[in-house]
């Protein structure tokens, strides 16, 4: 598909998560997407027009933190060996990223996957992909437009909360790791109200 449509990764898996949140397209954990049988449904879905404000935003932020706080906690509770090698594998893959002056989008919902993944309850990992791949990054894309200093500020800032978060989980603390990763995502959510706050005063999109 990204050679077909000449498209990104990141944008292949936005497109799906949208049709899977519009009942087009069901996935099958280790086939693959498939059309939906039977036309659409009227599954849970955000709306773009809730993006656009940003109450809507908070709101999403607020739904998300609710989710995987509690993702955070089972996964301490039940992460394996190998889920541990995932979450420091992502970890890895952040910090090159930002060595490499990127945004590391794809490779901060890589780590919320591997936590969803260790929770062991695929509706974690299929609720935070809609989520993670269809609403946040458009948010966080708008970053890479600001001063490379600022970028660099808040990417090393979310790293060390990623740090956190995943050494509550391998401490097998639940309860730490759900304090963390509310402070993670509380931050974040604040974080966005300062960038969009920054846009009303004459930033673009």
């Amino acid at each position: 598909m990204m050679a077909g449509f000449d498209a990104s990764r990141t944008v292949v898996r936005e497109a799906i998560a949208a049709l899977r949140a519009r009942g087009l397209v069901v996935t099958r954990q280790g086939l693959g997407g498939f059309v939906a049988e039977g036309g659409a449904s009227e599954p849970f879905r955000i709306e773009a027009e809730t993006l656009a404000a940003l109450d809507g935003l908070v709101e999403v932020m607020e739904l998300r933190r609710a989710v995987e706080m509690e993702a955070a906690g089972l996964a301490a509770e039940r992460a394996t060996a190998r889920a541990h090698r995932a979450l420091a594998a992502a970890l890895t893959a952040i910090d090159r990223a930002i060595d490499r002056g990127e945004s590391a989008i794809e490779e901060d919902m890589r780590f919320h996957a591997a936590i969803a993944e260790a929770t062991r309850n695929a509706q974690f990992q299929r609720f935070l992909d809609y989520l993670g791949h269809f609403v946040v990054p458009r948010q966080a894309i708008r970053l890479e437009s600001g001063p490379r200093g600022d970028r660099l500020l808040y990417m090393r800032t979310f790293q060390q909360e990623h740090r956190a978060i995943a050494a509550a989980i391998r401490a097998g603390d639940a309860p730490a790791a759900r304090a963390a990763m509310r402070e993670h995502l509380t931050r974040g959510q604040e974080r966005y109200r300062t960038m969009m706050a920054a846009r009303g005063k004459g930033g673009s999109d």
